[in-house]
C-alpha cells in the first residue's frame, strides 16, 4: 500500500492548465448528494469535480479524493475537516476506506480521462506532441516505463496490447517493427517510438491511430483496466443503499467495463439468477447515458470522447 499523504482543504481550486472538469454539474448532480454524507472521488486531478461536491456538503459530511499523481496534490488548498486526500490508486480504495474505518459510503465519482496537465507535460511522455522519454506513468515511483515494456516485451506480447488496448487491426505488423528497430536502436523517446512506427500508418489516419497507440501503451504501463475493475468491485461492495455511481469515460474498452458493472455487477456484464429466475443485479441505472454539449465541446474540446454513466445501489433483495 502506499504511504499516506493525507491533506485536508477547504477550496480546492482546479488549477488552470491541469485539467478542466468535463460534465462537472452533470456529473456531481448524479450523486443525488445528501449534505452529510459520504463521497469519494477517485480521481482528484485539478480539483474540480471535489471542489463541487464539497461545495454541495453540510460540516458533518466527508470526501475522500484520490490520487497516485503526485504533482496532484499542487492542487490541494486551505485546510477542511470535512476533506481527506489520499495519495494512493484508487485500486486500492477497500484498503483505504477500512484504513479509515469507512465501513459505507453513500456516492462515488470517477473522471477516467488523462489530465490535460499529462498530455501538455513533455516531460511525462504522454503525448507524441513532444519529444520526451517514453515514460507515461501516472505514478512516477513505481512500476515499468512505456520505453522498459518497448525494450522488454516480445513482439506477441506487444502485438496483443496494441491489438487489445488500442484496437489497432494491423497490431502484429506494428510489433514486428519495434522488435525489427530495437535491434539496432533502443527506443527510449517519442521520436524513436514514432521513427519505429510511422512507416505503418496512412497519412490521412496517422494522427488518430497514433493517439490509438499511445493509448495501448499508457493502459498497460498504469494497469488501467485492472485498477478500474478493482475500483468498480470495491465501489459495489462500499455503496450503501441508494447510493450512486457516477462515472465519466473516454473509449469503448473502460466505458464496456463501467457499463457492464452498472448492467450486472461485474465486468463480464453476466447477470446472474436467483432460485427463482429473477435477475439478480446491485444496480438500476439512473437516466440515459450523458454527453458534452455543444457548448462544453467548444468550451473544452477534449471533452469530445466523454461519456457519463449513473448507477444506484438497490436495496437488498430488491428486483
Amino acid at each position: 500500500m502506499y504511504k499516506d499523504t493525507t491533506k485536508e482543504t477547504k477550496d480546492i481550486k482546479t488549477c488552470e492548465g491541469y485539467h478542466v472538469p468535463v460534465l462537472l454539474n452533470e456529473s456531481v448532480s448524479g450523486l443525488n448528494i445528501k449534505l452529510g454524507g459520504v463521497y469519494v472521488d477517485v480521481t482528484f486531478g485539478g480539483g474540480g469535480h471535489s471542489r463541487e461536491i464539497l461545495s454541495r456538503l453540510d460540516p458533518s459530511a466527508h470526501l475522500y479524493s484520490f490520487d497516485q499523481d503526485a504533482d496532484a496534490e499542487q492542487n490541494i488548498g486551505e485546510p477542511d475537516k470535512r476533506f481527506t486526500f489520499v495519495r494512493s490508486n484508487f485500486r486500492y480504495l477497500k484498503n483505504w476506506m477500512r484504513y479509515y474505518g469507512v465501513g459505507h459510503i453513500d456516492g462515488l465519482l470517477a473522471d477516467l480521462g488523462v489530465s490535460s496537465h499529462h498530455f501538455d507535460d513533455a516531460e511525462r511522455g504522454f503525448s507524441f506532441r513532444f519529444d520526451a522519454p517514453l515514460d507515461m506513468r501516472m505514478n512516477k515511483r513505481a512500476g515499468l516505463t512505456a520505453a522498459d515494456i518497448l525494450a522488454t516485451y516480445d513482439e506477441e506480447r506487444l502485438a496483443d496490447i496494441f491489438y487489445v488496448y488500442g484496437e489497432m487491426k494491423n497490431s502484429r505488423r506494428i510489433a514486428a517493427a519495434v522488435a525489427k528497430a530495437r535491434q539496432t536502436k533502443e527506443i527510449k523517446t517519442t521520436s524513436d517510438f514514432l521513427a519505429a512506427v510511422e512507416p505503418m500508418f496512412k497519412r490521412e489516419r496517422e494522427k488518430k491511430d497514433m493517439a490509438r497507440l499511445f493509448q495501448a501503451l499508457r493502459i498497460e504501463v498504469n494497469h488501467e483496466m485492472d485498477a478500474l475493475k478493482e475500483m468498480l468491485a470495491a465501489a459495489t461492495g462500499l455503496l450503501a443503499s441508494g447510493g450512486r455511481l457516477s462515472v465519466i469515460t473516454y473509449h469503448s474498452l473502460e466505458d464496456r467495463i463501467v457499463k457492464n458493472f452498472m448492467k450486472a455487477g461485474n465486468a463480464e456484464g453476466k447477470v446472474e439468477k436467483d432460485f427463482f429466475g429473477r435477475t439478480d443485479t446491485p444496480y438500476r441505472m439512473v437516466g440515459k447515458l450523458i454527453v458534452p454539449t455543444g457548448e462544453e465541446l467548444e468550451r473544452n474540446p477534449r471533452s469530445r470522447s466523454a461519456k457519463l454513466r449513473i448507477a444506484e445501489k438497490k436495496e437488498e433483495g430488491e428486483d
